[in-house]
């Protein structure tokens, strides 16, 4: 495709190259990253367009991933990205991650690990900082509701069991389960991991509510206490 003069506006293009144009005639999956994201800037600034500004942004925080994985303030760095513009990147971000989540409502039934990573690891891919969470369930296993215990540093989330039981207590869950990512994505449960994961059992017994796993994602992947049989001994985890 030729290029326009820099800082001519893309209302100057030919309507075959602009890219809300191309995605009306040819689909979305037809538009490169920087045309994408141009629809969502709408307008560039005085001396780029906006796929230029999108290109930039591209570069500086390396890929959409990057872009994922940074905050607003960050993304206001880029020349031509003010507060609104940022708000909206982040807004569709989020929606994507939503749309990619597996339902999992109240009342649906956990049959797996598996229903349980498929659901969380698009919330959860992105994030820098671990996120410890906990699903609550009633005596059939069916979901009552879910909540964040905890936002952590980059390697570390402070949980203590009260705070884990404490809302499972007040919404009469029979058993739950727990998870949180790790940000460096290599979901090997650490030694606190493992210690921490025994202390909820056992607090979960003395309770009388089950702590069905424990899950930790990684980079596409992701660790199940219950599938590899560590929940009844957390020590034989390597």
């Amino acid at each position: 495709m030729s290029k326009p003069a820099r800082g001519s506006g893309i209302n100057r293009w030919p309507e075959s190259e602009r890219p809300r144009e191309r995605l009306l005639q040819e689909g979305p999956e037809a538009l490169s990253d920087a045309q994408l994201l141009a629809i969502l800037l709408r307008v560039g600034r005085q001396d780029a367009s906006a796929v230029q500004v999108a290109m930039e942004l591209l570069r500086r925080l390396e890929g959409l991933q990057g872009l994922a994985n940074r905050g607003v303030n960050e993304l206001c760095q880029v020349p031509g990205i003010g507060l609104a513009k940022a708000a909206q990147l982040k807004a569709a971000l989020e929606l994507g991650k939503r749309a990619l989540a597996t339902p999992l409502s109240t009342g649906k039934r956990v049959s797996s690990s598996a229903d349980l990573f498929h659901h969380y690891y698009p919330r959860l891919r992105d994030l820098r900082h671990e996120v410890f969470k906990i699903v609550l369930l009633d005596a059939k296993h069916t979901i009552i509701r879910d909540a964040t215990v905890s936002r952590g540093s980059l390697t570390l989330s402070i949980v203590h069991p009260r705070e884990v039981f404490n809302l499972a207590v007040r919404e009469s869950a029979a058993a739950v389960v727990v998870l949180h990512n790790h940000p460096s994505g290599d979901p090997q449960p650490s030694p606190e991991d493992r210690a921490l994961t025994a202390r909820l059992v056992a607090a979960g017994d003395t309770l009388g509510i089950r702590v069905l796993d424990h899950l930790i994602t990684g980079d596409g992947r992701y660790i199940s206490f219950a599938d590899q049989g560590w929940l009844g001994s957390t020590t034989s985890a390597p």
